[in-house]
């Protein structure tokens, strides 16, 4: 019962936001900050453009909550929206990003015990460590789970790009991650 009312409670919101309402936005805003903020961190390589992203977003979804559906998932469309965002965000700042780092490419053999032992905040770090061309193909790929074909149209390069962008991802996450727990047990050693 408690969902049904808080259902109707985010619709009445939702249409206050629609109608201009400012204090109504500020409260969508806030109701929903932390979780658009942890999409939008996934994609920026720190906090400041994670908030550019964030913002942006919000804006959209203030620009175009009449293109909401009510009944579907709002948090399904907000995220859509945040996404786009962050995608957005990477094809206007592309320009700087376009360098191709082959230093991590080659095969390094890799203890994939070690890996489990590294905490969600080091592995989240290193994502975003990574840089924005091969974070934006591995967050994707891996998280979001888009294929290849559709990560190349969204971000208008190559689906060869877009699985090299993947591969070298993958390889430098695998050896940010490996050198921290090589290092954390040298600390506790």
């Amino acid at each position: 019962m408690a969902a049904v009312e808080s259902d109707k409670n985010l619709n009445k919101l939702l249409d206050a936001c629609n109608k201009g309402h400012r204090s109504s936005q500020d409260e969508l805003y806030k109701m929903f900050y932390g979780y658009a903020m942890s999409i939008c961190l996934r994609y920026s390589r720190d906090r400041e453009e994670a908030k550019e992203i964030l913002n942006d977003g919000f804006l959209k979804i203030f620009t175009k909550i009449h293109k909401y559906t009510m009944g579907l998932s709002f948090k399904g469309w907000l995220r859509r929206i945040m996404i786009n965002s962050a995608i957005d965000h990477f094809r206007r700042n592309e320009k700087h990003y376009h360098h191709v780092d082959i230093t991590y490419a080659k095969t390094e053999e890799i203890n994939e015990n070690a890996i489990a032992l590294i905490s969600e905040k080091e592995i989240f770090g290193a994502i975003q460590d990574l840089p924005p061309s091969y974070r934006m193909v591995f967050n994707l790929f891996a998280i979001e789970g888009f294929k290849h074909e559709e990560i190349a149209q969204k971000l208008n390069i190559g689906v060869g790009t877009s699985k090299s962008n993947l591969a070298i991802a993958r390889t430098k996450l695998k050896r940010k991650l490996l050198i921290q727990n090589q290092e954390r047990n040298i600390g506790n050693g």
